[in-house]
Parts: C-alpha cells; structure tokens; sequence
C-alpha cells in the first residue's frame, strides 16, 4: 500500500511538472509575440496563409464577453476547480490517463488564458494569425483547449463506455 501511494505522488508531481511547462510555453510564447509584434510588424509564416502578429483581446474566443475580465476570470477559477476535482475523482488507472493529460492541457490553457494575462494585462495576448480563412487570433493556450476538447469528445464517442463513469453515480455503502 505505501508504495501505491509513493507511485501516486510521482505520478501527480509528473502531472504538475506538465502544467507548469505548458503555462511557461504559453507564456514565452506570448511575450515574445509581444516583443515583437506590438509595434504591428507581423511575420509571415505561410504567404496568405499564416502570420503572427499581435493582437489583444479583452473578450473570450471571438471577441465575446468583450470587458468582462472579471466574469471571465470567475468562471476560468470555477472551471479550474471542477477540473482539479475531476482529476483527482478519475479512478487510478491507466485507462483514464487520457483523459488526466486533457484536464491538464485544458486548466494549463485556461490559467495562461485567463488568470495570467487577464490578470497581469488585463487583455489576452493572441498572435497566430490563419489568414487563409481569416481565421479570429489565437495564441498557444487556444490551442491547448481546442484539441484537448475535441480529443476529450472522441474519447467520449469512440473509447469510454458509460460504464467507465459509473464511478461518479456510486454511493458508498458502510457495513
């Protein structure tokens, strides 16, 4: 039993490690878009397809909720709580190691997006810019969410039964 335990903290302490990497990343990434992109030179990545620029965004995707950093930020706090609680409620098995990373990737976007930068600047920095489609700006804590999203719906369509969940609906029963 001790050494579940032992194998548990490294496993956590492996997962924190991520999130804390992944909040630099974005965080790197972002101030040097703003290093050198503000002044509104921009780099072409891709001609007419690709280029970072910088960009503020007060608001959430697509401009919404423009001026509501507060908001934003309750609900960003809100939905880093569930989401440290569902880690932490997943069963401590391989099988749900998945949907862990996701978790991770999703709070580490959140926090980079909306407690950092609304915090500090009180605007989101975004400079991914998909011209092709004139795509809104987009920064690297974006991406994070958008695939963990969309990976966490295939997992729900295609790998996890309901039965996988049943955990969440299980009372204890004391004898």
């Amino acid at each position: 039993m001790e050494q579940e335990i032992l194998l548990s903290k490294k496993t956590y302490i492996k997962y924190g490690i991520l999130f804390v990497i992944l909040l630099i990343l974005d965080q790197i990434t972002k101030y040097f878009a703003k290093l050198q992109f503000a002044d509104g030179d921009s780099l072409v990545i891709i001609p007419k397809t690709l280029r970072l620029i910088y960009h503020e965004n007060d608001g959430a995707a697509w401009g919404i909720f423009s001026g509501k950093a507060y908001l934003l930020t309750f609900i960003t706090v809100v939905a880093v709580i569930v989401m440290v609680f569902l880690f932490f409620k997943l069963p401590r098995t391989k099988k749900y190691n998945a949907i862990r990373y996701i978790l991770v990737f999703i709070a580490a976007g959140a926090a980079g997006n909306n407690l950092i930068d609304r915090i500090l600047y009180g605007h989101v920095i975004d400079f991914i810019y998909f011209e092709l489609i004139d795509f809104p700006v987009f920064n690297v804590a974006d991406i994070y969410i958008t695939c963990s999203t969309v990976l966490f719906a295939i997992l729900l369509l295609f790998y996890y039964k309901d039965d996988d969940f049943s955990f969440f609906s299980k009372k204890k029963v004391h004898e």
